[in-house]
């Protein structure tokens, strides 16, 4: 297919609007060239974009979302996230769907179809699985579903489990005391709270025993009453451990259960508790799957690549 130039102009003209989307050197214009494999070439108000008919589609549609929200400043991520919409073709942010959730990211909500789907799973289920590859927002959607729950005064705790030192949790060979064994494999997580909820308040809530860190391998006899709880990495749990898991949950209690079955660290011929359950779960009533793909990448545009590529070589293999 020919490649295609298309002009586009926005008038009248409003330079702090210009100067916004453009970013300083026309950083942004040169994300979206690299994110769309398009080149971006500007005078003054017109913008002129050559490249493969849809990309270039694609790009004027991204120019006209950004520059109607350039009344302030345009980040990085700003341009990432406009990305991903214009490619999913999903309506402008204030005609986005979904309720809104209560952390400090006033712009939150899902930026794919399943994405939006996911947070009404999570909304409507007591237990959800999120499955796909990285980048598709699996735990940082759930964190924020989660603090979410917390300050609407639906769930007394939230309590962070995932598999730590690869599969085994071989936690005794690790330094330090149980929060600092395993603080490396939440991380994420820590992230992610400390992005919607601010490090100081965080800080607090752990110090209430509010938000809780709990190894998997420390999770048998307990019963969970009242918490919102994430299992993130659990294509490294095996099928017991996941079976013990998931009958952890007590009343008022939500389970949201994060993984990539591509990045198994289990023993060979171990089967994956995430890819039984998917299984043995499917038509349980009151449990809900989530099932994403590389379209559903919201990180660097690399990385959506990166999954195609390797998708593709796993199917020639």
């Amino acid at each position: 297919m020919r490649s295609k130039s298309v002009d586009i102009s926005f008038t009248p003209v409003d330079n702090q609007r210009l100067a916004n989307l453009c970013g300083v050197l026309d950083e942004n214009l040169r994300s979206i060239e690299s994110a769309l494999e398009i080149s971006i070439s500007r005078r003054g108000e017109n913008f002129r974009l050559s490249g493969m008919p849809e990309r270039t589609a694609q790009g004027v549609q991204a120019l006209e979302r950004l520059y109607a929200q350039a009344g302030q400043h345009v980040s990085p991520d700003d341009i990432q996230l406009g990305l991903v919409e214009v490619r999913q073709q999903l309506p402008p942010a204030d005609a986005s769907e979904g309720a809104t959730l209560l952390t400090r990211k006033g712009d939150l909500r899902g930026r794919t179809p399943r994405q939006v789907q996911y947070l009404q799973q999570i909304q409507s289920h007591d237990i959800t699985f999120s499955i796909g590859p990285a980048g598709t927002g699996k735990t940082y959607l759930a964190v924020a579903c989660a603090v979410d729950a917390l300050e609407r005064d639906r769930v007394k705790r939230i309590v962070l489990v995932r598999p730590a030192v690869e599969a085994g949790e071989r936690l005794g060979f690790l330094p330090g005391d149980m929060a600092q064994k395993v603080d490396p494999y939440l991380r994420p997580l820590y992230d992610a709270l400390y992005d919607l909820m601010g490090f100081d308040k965080v800080a607090r809530l752990f110090e209430r025993g509010t938000i809780e860190i709990a190894p998997l391998a420390f999770m048998r006899g307990r019963t969970l009453n009242h918490s919102f709880i994430i299992l993130d990495e659990a294509q490294n749990t095996t099928a017991e451990q996941m079976k013990m898991f998931l009958t952890r949950m007590g009343f008022g209690t939500k389970a949201v259960i994060t993984g990539d079955v591509t990045q198994v660290d289990l023993a060979r011929g171990q089967k994956s508790g995430l890819v039984e359950a998917r299984e043995v779960l499917a038509d349980v009533s009151g449990i809900a799957f989530t099932l994403f793909e590389s379209v559903d990448v919201v990180r660097h545009p690399l990385v959506q690549r990166i999954v195609n590529a390797y998708e593709s070589h796993r199917a020639r293999d």
